[in-house]
């Protein structure tokens, strides 16, 4: 009897031992936070085909735009292989601004960047980066409504763009309001774009604005619309219209594009 008492007291005891509250629980090994990559970056050369955009005295806003946009392609091709860049038109051909657009949500593109041209009196020069946002003065209104007024170019516009018309103000102003989920991130990478226009190029800057662009209006990512000059001045068609110089503009974008891309991916900020 002893026996068979003194066994049920030390199997009791072994039994609390396995259950106490001060036995430590298993542990369990989180696993490691998944890493942003930016892994897709889409180029857009403004305007093509029927539309030619804005002109100097020999220099076309749609050739200079794609001759950018391919020299900022084959930068980032050749020094970042990770990076898949995705084109909204090679060659000399028009694209519906919201097609443009399609084309980045359909390669879930990580950021947008439409390369164009501006135009005003001869005497205007410099280099503007603009995103979707609130005009604030009258001249960013001009240049959204030139770029815009493309749109006159493309059937069924009204249906395709909800009524929009390019020549109302209230119609810029209630679609500048889209786009506010990516406004950070792309702020974030027009200054980077316009510092290194400032200060690696030693070009002449106009800043960075913001207005109701249609080209960045539907595509859900960050995304930028970059003046790289203007054709109707005539030194700085020279100054666009030149190989050499269109390959310094492609690079100052693409170390922008590097210290962006390395910013998000460490998680690092300015």
């Amino acid at each position: 009897m002893r026996n068979i008492v003194a066994l049920g007291v030390a199997s009791l005891l072994l039994f609390a031992e396995f259950t106490s509250p001060l036995t430590p629980a298993p542990q369990t090994v989180a696993p490691p936070p998944v890493r942003y990559k930016l892994r897709t970056v889409v180029l857009d050369a403004g305007h093509g085909g029927k539309d030619r955009g804005c002109t100097g005295v020999s220099a076309r806003e749609a050739d200079v735009a794609l001759k950018l946009v391919l020299a900022l392609g084959k930068e980032i091709e050749g020094k970042m292989p990770d990076v898949k860049v995705v084109y909204t038109r090679k060659t000399d051909v028009f694209v519906e601004l919201a097609d443009r657009a399609n084309i980045a949500n359909k390669h879930n593109a990580d950021l947008f960047i439409s390369i164009h041209c501006n135009a005003a009196t001869p005497a205007a020069h410099g280099t503007e980066v603009w995103t979707m946002g609130p005009h604030k003065t009258d001249a960013n209104l001009a240049v959204a409504k030139r770029e815009n007024s493309v749109i006159l170019q493309e059937d069924n516009y009204k249906e395709q763009y909800n009524g929009f018309d390019p020549t109302s103000p209230q119609s810029h102003i209630l679609f500048s309001l889209f786009q506010s989920a990516y406004m950070v991130n792309s702020l974030r990478f027009a200054q980077k774009v316009d510092r290194h226009f400032r200060t690696t190029l030693k070009r002449p800057s106009r800043g960075v604005k913001q207005a109701g662009f249609l080209v960045l209006w539907k595509s859900a990512m960050p995304a930028v619309l970059i003046e790289s000059g203007f054709l109707t001045n005539r030194q700085e068609e020279n100054y666009l219209n030149d190989k050499t110089n269109q390959a310094y503009m492609a690079s100052g974008i693409y170390q922008a594009f590097r210290e962006y891309k390395q910013e998000l991916e460490t998680g690092s900020g300015d």
